[in-house]
């Protein structure tokens, strides 16, 4: 009778003994595989353009007229830094245009007289005169006086890059393993974009498309109708003479 209830007993243990083994074994096994390879849950995106989007916002653009003062009137390349600005502003500005003007110091006369030349500059460029707003400011201890030129423009920016909030080398997480591209790549082509890009606006949408130009398209047609190359030929381009100074 000994013997019979001691095998029922090793009977009900024994599903109860595997159970424990296979907590166990599992245990041991979680214990040892690296907890960052078993998380698979995205935190950055993949795509460095989502990760380092070019945004436009409001920005500033800034010309200074350094005075000197025994001097009034523009310099040669301070004439036509003041041309190309009206110009711009023409095509790109948001706002009208600031002039800062010193209102103390020895270089007030001259900054006046200057004042008055960037003025006409302007009126021959076509700014209408309530575009314009003059204000006076008071310069800080000996610093140079400059009239400050400065309108509103949309700005193209990416970035801040140089961010690195993971380790590059080697480590069990899961993007290491699979080779993922790290945070900061891609910034520095997306900020360099951002600045070369002529008109921001070219980023969001495509420009409206103008006239066809009449006079070629209407060479062009009836050379075709006519049977000949209605393709444009260029000569004398491949005739050039290299230079034979300093043979």
């Amino acid at each position: 009778m000994t013997v019979h209830n001691a095998v029922i007993a090793k009977r009900r243990s024994a599903p109860a003994l595997r159970l424990v083994a296979a907590l166990t074994l599992a245990t041991s096994l979680a214990g040892c595989y690296p907890h960052g390879v078993m998380d698979t849950v995205e935190t950055y995106p993949r795509d460095y353009r989502a990760r380092h989007p070019i945004s436009l916002h409001e920005g500033t653009h800034t010309v200074q007229v350094f005075v000197g003062r025994n001097r009034g009137g523009l310099t040669p390349n301070q004439r036509a830094d003041v041309l190309s600005f009206a110009q711009v502003w023409r095509r790109n500005a948001t706002s009208g245009i600031s002039i800062e003007v010193p209102r103390s110091g020895p270089s007030v006369r001259a900054a006046r007289d200057t004042l008055r030349e960037i003025e006409s500059i302007f009126a021959a460029s076509g700014i209408p005169r309530r575009a314009v707003y003059v204000r006076r400011y008071r310069p800080v201890g000996n610093e140079l006086a400059a009239i400050r030129l400065d309108y509103s423009k949309v700005v193209a920016d990416a970035g801040p890059c140089g961010v690195w909030p993971d380790d590059l080398g080697p480590t069990s997480d899961i993007r290491y393993v699979e080779n993922r591209p790290y945070w900061n790549f891609g910034c520095a082509t997306q900020r360099n974009l951002a600045a070369m890009v002529d008109n921001p606006s070219d980023l969001v949408q495509p420009r409206g498309e103008t006239p066809a130009y009449a006079a070629r398209r209407s060479v062009a047609i009836d050379k075709y109708r006519k049977g000949e190359d209605p393709s444009g030929k260029y000569t004398g381009y491949d005739t050039g003479k290299i230079s034979e100074v300093g043979k």
